[in-house]
């Protein structure tokens, strides 16, 4: 079960990543930003749109197949690694700044996400089956 764990999120976060990054790709391609039918042609004309519905279609098969065998807690909680993936990326591709906010939230989701990994465990342990 922790193997699938492992695997299913880490598909999750690579189409979920895919994603967003395919995305900014596009909105910065994109620009000006404008409510027109021109804007929406062009958002269409660049390909990065496609990998970003790739990637969205991706995670939501993924996410539905994760959520078949784990509980949705743990599951919902892991799902948001993403946002760490995403602001790492970023910071490479992208050339963001890392900083001391981004950070310190980064290092909170995933002691988040540990500390739900670790009470679900005690609590499947401790369930009389």
């Amino acid at each position: 079960m922790k193997k699938f764990f492992f695997i299913g999120f880490g598909v999750l976060m690579t189409f979920d990543t895919l994603a967003q990054i395919c995305f900014k790709y596009t909105a910065n391609n994109a620009l000006p930003f404008e409510m027109s039918t021109d804007w929406i042609i062009r958002l269409f004309l660049h390909p990065w749109i496609y990998g970003s519905i790739i990637g969205y279609i991706g995670t939501y098969f993924t996410w539905l197949t994760l959520l078949k065998r784990l509980s949705i807690g743990a599951s919902f909680a892991a799902s948001h690694m993403e946002v760490v993936s995403v602001m790492l990326v970023s910071v490479w591709i992208f050339d963001e700044p890392l900083t001391l906010p981004k950070l310190a939230g980064a290092i909170l989701i995933l002691a988040g996400i540990m500390c739900l990994a670790f009470a679900e465990e005690k609590l499947a342990h401790s369930k009389p089956v």
